[in-house]
């Protein structure tokens, strides 16, 4: 995450914590009997999804780990019944985070211990961090970017009774929200770095590294968070690797010809807001069709639309199958980089303005044309109360969004000859590149323009080699002012049209220090409107995902990419009895 290290050393007290007697009873909201099987892509690497983001460790830590709240749809969404995170201060910038009463499933409390550990990671001072700091520097040029992050001023104090933390920031950020998270259990990480066996002790053990800023302890912790958490390859991680926070726990992990298959049951724990309904749910491969599977040996399974599968999930609707869809947080779109007959905004604009977006789509998705919800924004998503504000705020509709009544004659009045050549990268593995580009190709001609074929076999590396001019690209929406800054500010060599705008790099700069979120929207419509000036990028439609729910599980409501799209919501859902599953009395 790449959050910068300023810490000083302060004495600070952590009041003990006393251990559940025993576990408490399951949910009265779970219904005995129920089963789900969900069809899953990926394997399941670590439970520590900070460590290891991988989209199967992201998605067990949303049905495994409570927290303050989610980002849904680039908005916040508090979780009360795990805690509150307040502004206490503003010169320093001061935020408290307190927890309510939240447990691991093992009976220990989630206390400042947890929060503390967040925070030394979230602060970079974690040496297994640093390193995974360091790679991500130099890939997202971080040196340049190091100021859009939030910066920790100090280690954070410990209120007297050991459920909240008060952390101050070297300025104002806009994501102080989720600076801190209590993600990873500490007295299982100071066991694992230092042998303890209590909890308390190996909680304070945790502390105490911490405040001392002790090296050696530190490295210690560093590598138990690295590397402690890992599954293995013979997928038979110790039953304290897998505690749970969460609506669910992992209770078996096994696997066969197929590959691994995780087991969830409602954690005992849990002093959520959401409950737990279904007494078993098995994340299993999807299989190569999974769609074919649904209804037998799937429930529940994400699927990407293309032409083979229509059908089939037409046939699934009819047998009163829930068909929902998302996106993955990605947006198809047109880039153009200031070079050639494209070096004038005057003529990318023309350019872009003759792009039929509807016909793209269209010849792109074929049947699944109406899946891919249309935007006109590179930063904000389709739905989102920011989106709103910027589509408004742009200019996109008046500069690039609105055809002009003739192409021929807009693009002699940008001062580009008949028959100017533009070629287009794209993915030829791509249906929807493929089409989307048959599409512009055409629309081009009868504007005067000539667009060739420069189509690649892997898009990523020919988007990262350069020398294109125009690119039809998936981008993601960007979740962060450094991620922002990584695709559009003019200090990173990984921009994605490498067009320069200092009005931009302030407006940046602004966003990332904003805590108020009306002034955070208007600064990213602010931020949109540089970028459709400068005419180097034409948003097209979110890229899809086709969430399938078999009649007998019902609640499944996905959410958008990206991050976790499937099980967020998993305490919402509700299954049929299985008869295999019921326990005789």
């Amino acid at each position: 995450m790449g959050l910068r290290r300023r810490v000083a050393a302060t004495a600070v007290a952590l009041v003990a914590v006393t251990l559940a007697a025993c576990a408490p009873a399951l949910p009265e909201s779970v219904v005995p009997g129920t089963h789900a099987v969900v069809g899953v892509t990926g394997e399941v690497t670590s439970s520590n999804p900070l460590a290891s983001p991988t989209p199967a460790n992201l998605e067990l830590a949303a049905a495994t780990r409570a927290g303050f709240g989610a980002m849904v749809d680039g908005e916040f969404v508090p979780d009360p019944s795990f805690g509150a995170v307040t502004i206490s201060g503003d010169d320093p910038f001061t935020v408290r985070y307190d927890l309510a009463e939240p447990s691991w499933s093992d009976g220990t409390p989630v206390d400042a211990a947890d929060l503390l550990l967040g925070w030394a990671w979230a602060a970079g001072i974690l040496p297994a961090d640093d390193a995974d700091a360091g790679a991500e520097a130099e890939a997202t040029d971080a040196g340049a970017q190091a100021s859009l992050e939030p910066e920790m001023a100090g280690v954070p104090e410990l209120d007297e009774f050991g459920r909240a933390i008060v952390v101050r920031f070297a300025a104002p950020t806009m994501l102080w929200q989720t600076a801190v998270t209590a993600q990873v259990p500490a007295h299982i990480v100071g066991r694992l770095a230092f042998g303890l066996d209590d909890a308390m002790e190996a909680k304070q053990a945790v502390v105490r590294a911490i405040e001392d800023d002790d090296a050696a302890a530190l490295a210690k912790i560093g590598e138990a968070w690295d590397e402690g958490f890992a599954w293995g390859e013979d997928d038979d991680p110790s039953a304290d690797l897998l505690l749970s926070s969460g609506p669910y726990r992992v209770d078996d992990v096994t696997r066969d010809a197929t590959g691994q298959s995780v087991t969830l049951v409602p954690n005992a724990a849990y002093r959520g807001g959401a409950a737990a309904q279904v007494a078993r749910v098995d994340l299993v491969p999807a299989g190569a069709d999974a769609v074919a599977e649904v209804g037998a040996r799937l429930d529940v399974v994400q699927v990407a639309p293309t032409a083979a599968n229509d059908a089939p999930i037409r046939q699934l609707e009819r047998r009163d199958a829930t068909v929902a869809t998302t996106h993955d947080g990605t947006v198809w779109s047109l880039l153009l980089r200031p070079a050639g007959v494209l070096t004038d905004a005057a003529a990318r604009a023309a350019f872009l303005r003759l792009a039929p977006v509807g016909d793209m789509v269209d010849r792109g998705a074929g049947p699944w044309a109406a899946a891919y919800a249309k935007t006109t924004s590179m930063l904000a998503m389709p739905g989102s109360r920011a989106f709103d504000v910027v589509a408004e705020d742009s200019g996109f509709a008046a500069a690039i969004g609105t055809p002009a009544d003739d192409a021929a004659l807009d693009r002699e009045a940008a001062g580009v000859p008949a028959g100017a050549t533009v070629c287009v990268l794209y993915d030829r593995a791509s249906p929807f590149a493929a089409g989307a580009f048959a599409a512009l190709r055409d629309a081009a001609a009868e504007g005067g323009w000539t667009v060739t074929d420069c189509g690649a076999d892997d898009i990523d590396a020919a988007l990262a080699q350069g020398g294109w001019v125009a690119a039809l690209a998936r981008v993601p929406i960007p979740r962060s002012p450094a991620q922002i800054a990584e695709q559009w500010g003019s200090a990173s060599t990984t921009a994605l049209t490498l067009q320069a705008d200092a009005e931009r790099d302030t407006l940046i700069a602004q966003y990332a220090h904003t805590v108020d979120v009306y002034d955070s929207r208007d600064l990213l419509a602010q931020i949109e409107a540089t970028i459709v000036r400068a005419a180097v990028a034409r948003p097209l439609a979110m890229n899809p995902v086709v969430t399938l729910a078999d009649r007998d599980v019902t609640g499944v409501a996905a959410r958008n990419g990206p991050g976790p799209m499937l099980l967020p919501g998993i305490a919402q859902w509700s299954a049929a009895v299985d008869p295999t599953e019921v326990t005789a009395p």
